[in-house]
C-alpha cells in the first residue's frame, strides 16, 4: 500500500504522529507514504523519511506567503499523482487543500482519507479574534477568511465526501458525529510514544549546572496563547512558599514574540522569575533528559471545545519516561491518568495543580515508584506506537482491501 500524504507540517517534523507512525512504523506493515509537504525553514540537508519519497517545496516569508506556497505545491503533486502509484490520496490538517485532494482523486478514481489532528479553521478564527489587528490588517484578514473558508470547505464538501476520515480522539469523534459525519466512517487514533526510542536507561538526565539544589517541575511543549500556561506561573508562586527551591523548566517555546514576552512579564508578576528556566525548543532527545532530570511532568490543557478533542502528546512522553504527572482533565488526559496511578488529573487552576504538585514532591520512596512503573507500563501496553501503528495498518488494509505484513 502506497499513499500520497500531503501534511501541513514542515519536514523535518517532531510531530511523532507523522515522522514516528507514518515515517517509521507503517513501513513495517507494508504501508508506505510519499510525503508532500513544505520544508522546514533552515533545514539544508536530506531530509530522511523512511516510508517513501519527499516532495518537498522551500517557503519563506510572512504566514500569508507560506500558505499559498504550499497550496500551489500540493495541488501540483495532487493532479501529477499516478493512479498505478498510489491506492489512496491523503491530507492532514489542510481543508483547502483537501478540497483539492478530493478532485484529483475522485479524477484518479483513487479513494480520499483526511486526517485531522486539529479543528485548524476553529483556530485561524479565534486566533484572528484574539490578535485583533495587532499583528497588522493583511494577518487579520488571511486568518479570517482562511479559517472562514476552511470551515465551509471542511464541513460541507471534505468531510462528507471523504471515503474515511481519521480523526485525533475519540471525543473529536463524538464532536464530528454530532455534526451529522457518520461514526463508522471514522477512526480516531490517539497520539502515542516511541518506546523504542525512549529507554529511561539509554537516557541521562539533564547535567545542566541550574539545576543542582533545585526541585524540578518540567513543562515539554508548545507555549502558545492556547495553552495558558501563565498560569503555571500563579502555581509556581504558590509551591514556592513551601518549597523555595522549585524550579519550573519550560521547554519549547512560541512563534509570537509579543506573547513571548508577555509570558516572562506574567512570570516577573508573579515573582518567580527566579524560579523559572526558558530552554526554548531543543532536540526532542534533549529535552527528554530535562524531563528526565525533573520530579514532576506538567501537561496543562485548558478545557474548551478546541482543545477538548485534542489527545496531548506530553503526558505519554513523561509517563514512558518514567516521571509522574500533574496534569488537567482534558478527556484524552483524564482517561490515561484515570487508569492507573500514574499522577494527578485536576482542573486547571493555580491551587489544584500546586496541591497536586506538593503531593508527589511530599510523596515517599514507595509511592513515588508506584507512579513511575505503572506509567510506563500503561504506556508501552497502550501508547506504543509499535501497537498504534499495526492497528492503523490493518485499518488501511481494510479500507483498501489489501493485505498488511509484519507482526512487530
Amino acid at each position: 500500500m502506497r499513499l500520497l500524504f500531503l501534511t501541513a507540517e514542515t519536514c523535518p517534523t517532531f510531530r511523532a504522529d507523522v515522522a514516528v507512525l507514518f515515517g517509521k512504523y507503517l513501513p513495517r506493515h507494508g504501508v508506505y507514504s510519499d510525503i508532500v509537504a513544505g520544508r522546514t525553514p533552515g533545514h539544508a540537508g536530506p531530509v530522511e523519511w523512511g516510508a517513501g519519497e519527499t516532495f518537498l517545496c522551500d517557503i519563506s516569508g510572512g504566514r500569508a506567503k507560506r500558505h499559498v506556497e504550499t497550496l500551489l505545491h500540493g495541488i501540483k503533486h495532487l493532479f501529477a499523482a499516478d493512479r498505478v502509484r498510489y491506492q489512496a490520496i491523503q491530507v492532514r490538517d489542510m481543508p483547502v487543500l483537501a478540497a483539492f485532494g478530493l478532485l484529483a482523486a475522485r479524477i484518479k478514481r483513487l479513494p480520499f482519507f483526511y486526517w485531522m489532528s486539529y479543528l485548524i479553521p476553529e483556530r485561524q478564527i479565534e486566533l484572528a479574534r484574539e490578535r485583533g489587528l495587532s499583528a497588522g490588517v493583511m494577518n487579520f484578514l488571511f486568518l479570517w477568511v482562511s479559517g472562514r473558508v476552511g470551515r465551509a470547505l471542511l464541513y460541507y464538501v471534505v468531510l462528507p465526501q471523504a471515503d474515511h476520515v481519521f480523526v485525533q480522539s475519540e471525543r473529536m469523534l463524538e464532536d464530528m458525529a454530532g455534526r451529522g459525519l457518520a461514526s463508522a466512517k471514522m477512526t480516531p487514533v490517539p497520539m502515542g510514544v516511541d518506546i523504542e526510542d525512549m529507554q529511561p536507561e539509554l537516557l541521562r538526565p539533564a547535567d545542566d549546572p541550574r539545576l543542582v539544589g533545585r526541585r524540578v517541575l518540567s513543562y515539554l511543549g508548545t507555549q502558545n496563547r492556547p495553552r495558558r500556561i501563565e498560569i503555571l506561573f500563579e502555581m509556581l508562586a504558590l509551591v514556592k512558599k513551601k518549597v523555595p527551591e522549585v524550579l519550573l523548566v519550560l521547554v519549547g517555546d512560541t512563534e509570537d514574540k509579543v506573547h513571548r514576552d508577555w509570558l516572562r512579564q506574567q512570570s516577573a508578576r508573579a515573582g518567580v522569575s527566579e524560579n523559572v528556566l526558558w530552554t526554548g525548543w531543543l532536540p526532542i532527545k534533549e529535552g527528554w533528559r530535562y524531563i528526565m532530570a525533573s520530579e514532576v511532568g506538567l501537561s496543562p490543557f485548558p478545557r474548551g471545545f478546541l482543545l477538548d478533542s485534542a489527545s496531548p502528546t506530553k503526558v505519554p512522553e513523561y509517563l514512558a519516561l518514567g516521571i509522574p504527572v500533574v496534569c488537567n482533565d482534558n478527556p484524552d488526559q483524564e482517561s490515561v491518568i484515570g487508569s492507573q496511578s500514574a499522577g494527578y488529573c485536576v482542573p486547571y487552576t493555580a491551587e489544584g495543580f500546586a496541591d497536586a504538585v506538593l503531593a508527589i514532591l511530599n510523596a515517599d520512596d514507595e509511592r513515588r515508584q508506584e507512579m513511575r512503573s505503572g506509567g510506563r507500563d500503561y504506556v508501552t501496553q497502550h501508547r506504543d506506537y509499535r501497537l498504534l501503528g499495526k492497528k492503523l495498518a490493518l485499518h488501511y488494509a481494510g479500507l483498501l482491501r489489501r493485505p498488511v505484513r509484519g507482526n512487530e
